[in-house]
């Protein structure tokens, strides 16, 4: 994200916080790369303007392997999709199993693939013909647990975390898993390594690495740099932890973004709650943070409901929204048909792939918009976004993101009410077309503008 002006301008005191937070970041403990440069994240090119897609390979297809997904390559192109993830792809563990295919979670063998989906040649196939497509590929690591009867339970026991009793812990509510010891220096390196094995042997451009702050940084940190002398890699954390993206992470979840989204459909919050979101992420986060933005993913389409459950009438505004703001949009499995299921998590529930809303053609749309627009680059490529105050600041989110060469005017009603509004400032002032329906719209500075229930527009100016 770009942190420049312009949200800072509304409460000056957070650049000091942001200056604070930057010199603290560079008093922490670095990792040792030369003896006169420290390592910072350099994201690879392919991410700035990139939308990545999440892959549920059970739910997928009606055969449910890698085989089967492949055929659905060509149509990801199509969208415009830049980086394919995959949930776990691994082998799922019995003991303790969770219905009657376990979780994705539930890691049995880190070297492995999940006879469920096919073989490792399956899935070999699978990056190959993504990387000819020109989209990247990564995999969902689970570096913080394993399951019962992991490999590594089995050769390595010494390398879990254990109670007073002696028994493995399983972290929070989670029985199906075990959780690894990370004060273990055998256990870090052998994590390492695994993942080396899939960039170097399989081909693969990142991870995804789930519970990501529940692993010590240190370890990312090393994991990061051993990884990059294989290859540049493009590391995704779920988590909400500063520190991670200092020096490991190019990515990590926007929660804070999402949930307020959610609140706000529901009436509960307004849109000042967004602008602190924002604000707060420009005061405590490296200035090259890649935020990951989301209307839903697996978690939250199986327990938390689908989009269109939680977002009702608003949610392809609020889709819309992700596209628009800084940072990196994300489209789960079916999001991009209007998927209205909960898909279950741990038996088979395939995805009908019917697209009642014609909502393929909406975030096609949205993609391509993202892809060639320089002020909508991730990171500190992209430019800055200013809001644009209106007569109702609670209901309306008005920003310009601009540079030399382009302007954008985005105005989004975030309500279920209709407005009629004036805009503050000239900085709108200008002529545009309308980038979802072709017309073109010019504003002055006497304009009053009314816009229906969840109505939204994006201006590119001619």
């Amino acid at each position: 994200m770009n942190r420049k002006p312009v949200l800072r301008r509304l409460q000056l005191f957070l650049v000091v916080v942001s200056i604070i937070v930057t010199l603290s970041f560079a008093s922490c403990k670095q990792p040792k790369v030369s003896q006169s440069e420290p390592y910072k994240i350099i994201h690879p090119e392919w991410v700035y303007n990139a939308t990545i897609y999440e892959v549920n390979v059970r739910q997928y297809t009606q055969e449910g392997t890698f085989k089967a997904f492949e055929n659905h390559l060509q149509r990801l192109k199509d969208l415009g999709v830049d980086i394919i993830w995959f949930m776990p792809i691994h082998p799922i563990g019995e003991v303790n199993r969770k219905g009657s295919l376990g979780s994705y979670y539930s890691v049995k063998d880190y070297l492995g693939v999940n006879p469920e989906f096919g073989n490792i040649d399956d899935f070999k196939s699978v990056v190959t013909k993504a990387h000819e497509l020109g989209m990247k590929v990564i995999i969902d690591w689970v570096a913080n647990h394993t399951s019962h009867d992991a490999v590594l339970i089995k050769d390595h026991s010494e390398w879990y975390v254990r109670d007073t009793t002696g028994k493995v812990v399983s972290p929070f509510d989670w029985t199906d898993v075990a959780k690894l010891d990370y004060s273990k220096k055998e256990l870090r390196e052998y994590i390492i390594n695994a993942m080396k094995y899939w960039v170097k042997d399989i081909n693969i451009d990142g991870f995804r690495c789930d519970v990501a702050a529940e692993v010590p940084t240190d370890f990312w940190n090393e994991a990061k740099l051993e990884l990059d002398n294989v290859k540049p890699v493009f590391m995704l954390a779920e988590a909400a932890k500063p520190e991670l993206q200092q020096f490991a992470f190019d990515a990590d979840y926007d929660w804070d973004f999402h949930h307020r989204m959610n609140q706000i459909a529901k009436g509960k919050e307004n849109v000042n709650n967004l602008e602190k979101c924002m604000l707060n992420t420009i005061a405590t986060y490296p200035k090259n943070t890649i935020k990951m933005n989301f209307v839903t993913n697996h978690d939250e389409n199986s327990w938390n409901g689908t989009e269109l459950e939680r977002l009702g009438e608003g949610v392809k505004t609020f889709a819309a929204l992700t596209f628009v703001v800084p940072g990196m949009p994300l489209i789960y499995s079916g999001q991009e048909v209007g998927l209205n299921k909960r898909l279950k998590f741990f038996e088979r529930d395939v995805i009908v792939w019917k697209d009642s809303l014609d909502l393929t053609t909406f975030y096609k749309k949205l993609v391509e918009l993202k892809k060639n627009s320089s002020v909508l680059a991730a990171g500190l490529k992209g430019a800055d976004i200013e809001r644009v105050k209106s007569s109702n600041d609670s209901s309306i989110f008005a920003f310009i993101r601009k540079n030399e060469t382009e302007k954008m005017f985005a105005l989004f009603n975030l309500t279920s009410k209709s407005q009629k509004i004036s805009l503050a400032g000239e900085v709108y002032i200008d002529s545009y077309k309308d980038y979802m329906t072709g017309e073109d719209k010019s504003f002055s500075k006497e304009d009053m503008v009314e816009l229906k229930p969840w109505e939204f527009h994006i201006f590119i100016k001619k």
